[in-house]
């Protein structure tokens, strides 16, 4: 009380603002609101007056805050700035902490904080095991703030011929946990893993050295007889094959269909967005076929799910259709590359236009222009397409099909 007192007195001395009561040499008690109390060293450099804070009165005692405001002294003696010495001191600690940090360390945050936003669940664990198979025997124990050019090219030469698609994906990881790496201060500078303008003169282009593999898909002209074999299989995965390649969709947009994105009445089915690859709910009509196939399932139903797997809370595996054409002996296609199937049909048997083929599909539009003015989406055109594509699949031939030539 006797200290605060002869503050108090020095205060009114020196005329100072409310709130401040100097001990000598720059150090004053500062009373904030609430009767906060904190310890400031002031100083002028450069014809400005700046104020340091020494910590608050509740746990630095006033001998400390004299100490600490003789090695503010100290600092001015020497030329120095107090406030941006103590600056530096903080960025080289950061720093230092920075440099300790591992590109395994970061890329698991990343995934981490990423996976949430992930569609496919199984992602996160692709990138794990791409980055442990190729990526962590180079650089896993390395500072995140060491990757360079040099151990980028190390994971990616080996594989960049021999395996092509995956060194692509490899790299794209690498990159992208650099850049998170860089934007949380963890690293500087260049990112040694971007392609354009740096790796790409450094690497030959993927379409030299490997080409696009697509899909393996059926010629149209077997289909009528794979699907007279498919629909001899009495089997919850044969019907979801079938409905799969009767709707155009993707595998896993079938698989994981559930009895409340269907309207049987309005021969409808509503893939929602978090489902679609585009990000944005699709309508798909389902012909009579399709809705026969829901008609069998729904005799059957034991869960959300139209097409349950062996765990009723489940949908089937994502490797039945696969096994199902192992049975069928068509070792030779993809279940995805009847999507190419149906848009070869179309495009040579049918005269339907190609903007009610690419919606069936779901493609997004790639003309920029075009896009911002197209509104609908062509769903009763495509309840045509999808009833001339069942009677196809069922044997018809496209006269008795009466395929629509002028939509």
């Amino acid at each position: 009380m006797v200290r605060i007192r002869q503050l108090s007195a020095l205060k009114v001395k020196q005329n100072l603002e409310p709130g401040m009561y100097p001990d000598g040499l720059g150090l004053y008690l500062q009373v904030g609101p609430g009767n906060a109390k904190s310890w400031i060293y002031r100083y002028r450099t450069n014809g400005k007056l700046r104020d340091m804070g020494l910590g608050p009165a509740h746990s630095v005692t006033l001998a400390e805050a004299r100490e600490r405001a003789d090695e503010c002294r100290r600092a001015r003696q020497a030329g120095l700035d107090p406030i941006e010495e103590r600056l530096k001191k903080k960025q080289a600690a950061h720093a230092t902490a920075a440099h300790a940090i591992t590109f395994q360390e970061c890329a698991a945050t990343y995934i981490e904080s990423h996976q949430a936003g992930w569609k496919n669940t199984k992602h996160a664990a692709q990138w794990t095991a791409t980055l442990q198979t190729y990526v962590y025997p180079v650089f896993k124990n390395t500072p995140v703030a060491d990757i360079d050019r040099e151990l980028v090219l190390k994971v990616l030469r080996p594989i960049w011929n021999e395996k092509t698609e995956t060194a692509v994906r490899v790299r794209g990881r690498i990159e992208k946990v650099l850049d998170w790496a860089r934007i949380n201060d963890y690293r500087h500078g260049e990112n040694p893993a971007r392609w354009k303008g740096f790796l790409d003169n450094l690497l030959p282009r993927r379409a030299k050295v490997a080409a696009v593999k697509h899909h393996a898909a059926l010629p149209f002209g077997q289909l009528p007889a794979f699907m007279r074999d498919l629909r001899d299989e009495a089997s919850v995965a044969a019907r979801a094959f079938e409905f799969c390649i009767l709707t155009a969709t993707r595998t896993n947009e079938t698989l994981g269909m559930r009895w409340d994105e269907i309207d049987e009445a309005a021969g409808l089915w509503t893939i929602p967005a978090q489902r679609m690859k585009a990000g944005r709910d699709h309508r798909v009509p389902l012909s009579r076929r399709a809705l026969a196939i829901l008609t069998e399932m729904r005799q059957i139903r034991m869960s959300d799910y139209v097409f349950p797997g062996g765990k009723e809370r489940r949908p089937l595996s994502g490797m039945v259709f696969s096994m199902k054409l192992r049975r069928l002996k068509r070792t030779n296609v993809t279940a995805h590359g009847f999507r190419s199937t149906f848009r070869d049909w179309a495009a040579e048997q049918t005269d339907f236009p190609n903007e009610v083929v690419e919606m069936a599909l779901a493609h997004t539009i790639s003309n920029k222009v075009e896009a911002a003015y197209r509104r609908g989406d062509l769903f009763e055109k495509r309840r045509q397409l999808a009833e001339a594509w069942a009677a196809y699949c069922g044997g018809q031939s496209s006269d008795e099909v009466q395929v629509h030539r002028a939509l």
